[in-house]
């Protein structure tokens, strides 16, 4: 049954022993864990299958069978043949295709690998120089966990569409060339273009050659790691947009792709234009339900975006999402906390509206000259009644909160400074002081009341709040 090959016995601590009999076969050519074995103790790697499932003449008596029938087939040769002992069953984890959900089959497979030590090495330098910080500093663990322990990249890809790898196999003539499988020689050089592609081969093996561009395209991990620059012109370096926004400044992303395609960019930018592609790494959280498990179909806790605009408005939707946890952290989306948000937003609808009920019929003039007050010094302030002065001395404080909280990245904290004076200081206590004053018959009578009659509490209230500020 074996075609008249032996089996070697080994031993290794990859097997572990308190698993069934404690005797594990090895298939360097099928399986990953398999053939790092077999690399180590010196095992020949067989492949027995073709690409569409089949067996091949590697699999002796069962070549030409699918792989479903030969497992099927080779069972009932071994117990007819009495080499079976018993019969056992037990779950394992079987790999399946995300697209088709076909059962995926490890192959041994010739693929295009980027050595990636030296793109690694300037990478880390750069996070532990400074050059670039990452936002929370806590993922910059992660970020040298992943590059100094960094393997060498498989960046070839058997997909019909991405950008192709940039090699060309060389041949002798159009008939060789022809002959190869898939156009694959031996010979072949790495180049920018067809053009230079021909002029190295022409260099290293004389006039005359037939080059063939390897099928195959790049990761997509690979590809959008150029992204910084390539959208920018490169590798022309004489591209106006290159020089002028390249380095970019702020790069925004979810943590959980901080290998997968932060990493990449910065290798990919020290390595092919000498500078790092930003000097920050924001990282966001992840959007899970509100009980904080991941959304996945199975579970039906998906919420869909569009649905919850329709119900809520979109306002609502980016209010939530830009302020609902802090950088790093997943969001548990609650749709409670959208709801808050949709009265947010409804209030300052009614604030605006209020505000723009009392402007009309004023003129472009009129316009024009409310668009020019300044109230940044307190002298711009003579004149103003109690309550005017007490809200631009909060919101001159609302404005270095929310700009110091931009500045170190706190979009949540700024959200919420946001959330309380609009809702609290400016609609509940400023806007309606003002229509106080607007809808009363005497105007002036009721400013003077405010000022004198609750003097005592608003001015304890203003000086708390830094009525003096300038």
């Amino acid at each position: 049954m074996s075609g008249g090959r032996t089996v070697p016995v080994i031993a290794d601590d990859y097997v572990d022993m308190e698993f069934g009999t404690g005797a594990l076969k090895i298939t360097p050519g099928h399986d990953p864990n398999d053939y790092e074995i077999g690399k180590r103790v010196g095992l020949e790697t067989i492949n027995i299958m073709n690409k569409d499932g089949s067996l091949n003449e590697a699999a002796g008596a069962y070549a030409g069978l699918d792989r479903f029938d030969a497992r099927q087939r080779l069972w009932q040769d071994m117990e007819a043949a009495g080499l079976v002992i018993k019969k056992e069953s037990y779950s394992t984890r079987v790999p399946r295709s995300q697209r088709g959900g076909e059962v995926v089959e490890p192959l041994v497979s010739e693929q295009w690998f980027v050595r990636m030590a030296p793109l690694a090495e300037p990478a880390l330098a750069a996070v532990a120089d400074g050059s670039i910080k990452i936002m929370p500093e806590r993922f910059e663990k992660i970020y040298n966990m992943w590059l100094e322990n960094i393997k060498d990249w498989c960046v070839s890809r058997q997909l019909w569409w991405g950008h192709r790898i940039p090699v060309w196999y060389v041949h002798s003539s159009q008939a060789d060339a022809d002959a190869a499988e898939e156009g694959r020689s031996d010979r072949y050089v790495v180049a920018r273009s067809a053009a230079e592609a021909a002029d190295k081969a022409a260099a290293q093996w004389g006039p005359g050659l037939v080059l063939m561009q390897e099928p195959d395209v790049l990761d997509t991990w690979f590809s959008s790691g150029l992204w910084p620059f390539s959208t920018l012109g490169w590798p022309n370096t004489t591209a106006a947009d290159l020089k002028q926004f390249y380095p970019t400044q702020v790069l925004e992303t979810g943590h959980d792709i901080l290998f997968f395609w932060v990493a990449r960019m910065i290798m990919m930018g020290i390595g092919l234009t000498g500078q790092a592609p930003f000097h920050t790494v924001y990282l966001h959280g992840l959007v899970r339900d509100d009980k904080g498990r991941k959304m996945s179909k199975s579970l039906g806790n998906v919420v869909d975006p569009l649905d919850v605009l329709a119900q809520y408005g979109t306002d609502a939707l980016r209010f939530t999402m830009a302020t609902g946890t802090t950088a790093g952290q997943d969001l548990n989306l609650s749709l409670d906390r959208v709801n808050s948000n949709r009265n947010f937003t409804n209030k300052l609808w009614n604030a605006g509206k209020f505000i723009l009920f009392q402007l009309e019929g004023v003129s472009d003039e009129e316009w024009q000259q409310l668009s020019a007050a300044d109230f940044s010094s307190s002298d711009s302030w003579q004149g103003l009644s109690l309550s005017d002065k007490w809200v631009l001395s909060s919101l001159h404080q609302l404005v270095d909160q929310v700009t110091s909280c931009q500045e170190r990245f706190d979009f949540n904290e700024a959200g919420q400074a946001l959330y309380s004076w609009a809702w609290g200081e400016f609609a509940d206590w400023y806007v309606e002081a003002s229509k106080a004053r607007m809808y009363s018959v005497n105007s002036s009578s009721v400013s003077s009341a405010e000022d004198t009659a609750g003097g005592g509490a608003a001015s304890s209230d203003c000086q708390a709040a830094g009525i003096t500020r300038g």
